[in-house]
């Protein structure tokens, strides 16, 4: 498995798919031909069905300024659904054309160099195989994580991790409609501050980390900066429990950090072993690698064993098996921004059930991702990212 710094990665809304990796393509492309006049670039199944809600061809122009975007709604054999075709033109002939996949959370992968210059960090395949060397090493997962990764991983934590605690900061702060045509109004403010007449406590962390989820999923849609986790569609989900334990139940930084590489290490086993792309497995595999993401990191938070620490993120996957993507008008925003919020509460619970019953368990975290996978190759392409089914075609915006 190559580094967790893959998971995580800092950029402009909405849509890391769509965005984040059409953008880094382009400035690769570029970079290979700086004395090409023109570009084309043709974009191939989900990106030509909802790139222009995602701002697809906004962020290839910004890394490859003038370059002509064709739509190709048609072509189906194709190598992942997120597949593009850059074009490099001089004096008005081709110099080269190569197909590119956005794999998903902004990683992108060039046909003629599929291993895209990443090396190799973790020699553990899966779960079980990382639990095993922690249990033969007597190693934590943090303690783990520290000796595999570089020199580097920890500043790289501290500074994804101020990106996400910005992200929440200036949502909770910001009210009016998000752009993109379907009048929505931004609710992060208005749940954050509405406290209900004698609320126990318990609904006031729910609101508070719904808020928190809101927050990052709103500057998301609004296409401000935000941090993949995995992805930008469920970028709120995990920087929503965590900024809660470190604001509202006084964790400390350092302890925040270790829960973050641990919830990177799960969502590494997850995009290594099955996908993290809505284009090719739904919304589980976004929003339920998020929620599984967030229940591993915060029952490290808690210091609970390794059997419970997989049970977590176990539960929180298991019940997001075979939801569906099918954003409203290609836009990140309906039904994605809720899910922001429920996945996040739905990782606190899924961590408190774990605490008792890890011992009663059947279905192991590899199991289940093994399973999102199948399910996924399984669902119809219109429930895939593409708007053709499911709320995207019900909902009929006024």
């Amino acid at each position: 498995m190559k580094s967790i710094q893959s998971v995580y990665k800092i950029g402009h809304g909405p849509s890391s798919s769509h965005t984040v990796g059409p953008y880094n393509a382009a400035l690769r492309f570029r970079q290979r031909h700086p004395d090409a006049d023109g570009f084309r670039v043709t974009l191939y199944g989900s990106l030509a069905c909802t790139g222009t809600g995602h701002g697809t061809g906004k962020a290839i122009r910004a890394g490859l300024p003038g370059a002509e975007i064709v739509v190709n709604t048609e072509e189906k054999n194709l190598p992942h659904p997120n597949t593009m075709l850059f074009t490099a033109l001089k004096d008005g002939r081709e110099i080269e054309s190569v197909r590119v996949l956005s794999v998903g959370g902004g990683s992108v992968r060039f046909e003629d160099d599929p291993a895209g210059g990443e090396p190799e960090i973790y020699t553990e395949k899966n779960l079980t195989e990382i639990l095993d060397t922690c249990r033969r090493e007597n190693l934590t997962l943090p303690e783990f994580i520290k000796a595999r990764e570089t020199d580097g991983f920890r500043d790289y934590l501290w500074t994804v991790w101020q990106a996400m605690r910005a992200a929440v900061q200036r949502g909770i702060r910001t009210d009016g409609i998000l752009p993109g045509g379907l009048n929505l109004n931004r609710k992060a403010k208005l749940l954050y501050e509405k406290r209900c007449y004698n609320e126990s406590a318990d609904v006031t962390m729910n609101r508070v980390i719904a808020a928190y989820a809101y927050a990052v999923s709103e500057e998301n849609a609004g296409e401000n900066i935000v941090v993949t986790a995995p992805t930008c569609g469920s970028c709120g989900v995990l920087p929503a429990v965590f900024y809660y334990m470190q604001e509202d139940r006084g964790f400390p930084e350092e302890e925040i950090l270790d829960a973050l590489a641990v919830a990177g290490l799960f969502g590494n086993v997850i995009r290594t072993n099955a996908s993290i792309s809505g284009a090719e497995c739904g919304c589980q595999a976004e929003i339920g690698s998020a929620c599984s993401m967030a229940a591993a990191g915060l029952a490290a938070l808690y210091r609970l064993n390794l059997a419970q620490i997989e049970y977590a993120a176990e539960i929180a996957m298991e019940h997001h098996l075979g939801l569906t993507c099918d954003p409203v008008d290609g836009l990140v925003q309906i039904p994605c921004i809720e899910r922001n919020a429920v996945a996040a509460m739905r990782a606190v619970s899924a961590v408190n059930l774990s605490r008792f019953l890890y011992e009663t368990r059947k279905i192991s975290f590899d199991v289940v991702i093994d399973t999102m996978l199948q399910t996924g190759k399984d669902l119809n392409d219109k429930y895939r990212e593409t708007s053709h089914g499911g709320l995207a075609q019900m909902y009929r915006v006024p």
